[in-house]
């Protein structure tokens, strides 16, 4: 990892993380050193103003950023989900006009998917798309957006043009309101929102994909990289917890002397270490296939993130199990971390999801 990231993290983030944790915001001038270091949207090509950084590059990158802060992380996930569906789907035209304020961060873009009545993840029924002329009339709204009150530009799924259609939503068109959501488990200062959509009018170039297929093409490609990136964070997550319970085991004297010299107290910070390499081995292998371009980046991808959450969230538990009451408190960064942890296993698609999708490949590959 660079230096200037690594001392971005170390210096800017985590001895803030906590507060911004506590106001559930983060300050403007983080998102603008965010811009300043090139990491909003780095694999975009030069044309559009990123530097070509690989999934290898971007996996360790976000790794680094989710061990100081899942906040500016996830904030990083969703906009990066919103250039790369631009970047590979859109033409030129809507390449031109979005990516390099995409890239530059001078425009932050959100990832409207969840949130539907049912709250059942990618079920789009409730926001509709109904044609007008050349027009298109979007009704519905999306929920549990994460960098929903900063957004400039929303990527929203809705079901229009014969199935589900993706589109190019500006924030300040007419009919789009924003309500901040507050008080959530963990990535309190991720800008959480709800975003509700009254007729709004969009051209025909809001359209991004095929028409009616954004299911298998804009969607799957976008949720790809959101799980890979997710999983660098859970990556970055154990390490914070496995850095905080050395430090805190070494330091914390009983009448035997560290608590880090008890047999069970090693045995934690061992399963941490193995957990964390196995994490980060996933991650990396993910990353070289997404790069490779094979199609077994998707399955790869998967096994990662589940892994990778599944095991942030075990860490985070033994972290705080180690620092006992003082890990309880909103002060100690280990009650964060536990919280963070715990959401990584929902979003971007959930622990029994993948499990459930993990298992139907075994099954089809034993079966050929």
């Amino acid at each position: 990892m660079p230096a200037p990231v690594r001392e971005f993290v170390d210096r800017e983030l985590v001895p803030h993380a906590d507060a911004w944790d506590r106001e559930e915001r983060l300050p403007p001038e983080i998102l603008g050193r965010v811009g300043e270091l090139g990491l909003w949207a780095p694999f975009l090509p030069p044309e559009h103003g990123g530097r070509a950084l690989p999934m290898s590059g971007l996996t360790r990158l976000h790794e680094e950023v989710g061990r100081g802060c899942s906040s500016v992380r996830s904030l990083l996930t969703v906009h990066g989900m919103v250039a790369w569906s631009v970047h590979h789907w859109g033409t030129d035209e809507q390449r031109a006009r979005w990516l390099p304020r995409l890239a530059d961060g001078s425009l932050l873009g959100s990832f409207g998917l969840t949130g539907e009545e049912s709250g059942t993840g990618a079920d789009v029924s409730g926001t509709t798309a109904t044609p007008d002329g050349d027009d298109w009339l979007l009704t519905g709204r999306k929920k549990w957006i994460t960098g929903g009150q900063l957004a400039g530009l929303y990527l929203v799924f809705a079901q229009g043009g014969g199935g589900m259609t993706a589109f190019l939503v500006p924030r300040d068109a007419p009919g789009v309101s924003v309500t901040p959501l507050t008080g959530v488990l963990g990535t309190r200062a991720s800008h959480l929102a709800e975003i509700r959509f009254e007729q709004v009018r969009l051209p025909a170039d809001a359209v991004l994909g095929p028409l009616g297929w954004a299911a298998g093409t804009v969607m799957t490609s976008a949720l790809d990289l959101g799980r890979l990136s997710v999983a660098s964070g859970c990556v970055g997550i154990i390490q914070a917890c496995l850095d905080a319970s050395v430090a805190h085991t070494r330091t914390r004297m009983t009448a035997d002397g560290p608590l880090f010299d008890r047999q069970l107290v090693r045995r934690r910070i061992s399963d941490m270490v193995t957990a964390l390499r196995t994490a980060r081995l996933l991650c990396r292998d993910a990353a070289r296939l997404k790069d490779a371009e094979d199609p077994a980046m998707i399955m790869a991808n998967m096994v990662a993130k589940y892994h990778a959450s599944t095991a942030a969230a075990s860490c985070a538990d033994s972290a705080l199990q180690l620092h006992g009451a003082a890990g309880c408190s909103p002060q100690h960064p280990v009650a964060r971390l536990y919280r963070d942890a715990r959401v990584m296993e929902i979003i971007e698609g959930s622990t029994e999801l993948q499990q459930i999708t993990i298992a139907e490949q075994a099954h089809q590959e034993v079966t050929r």
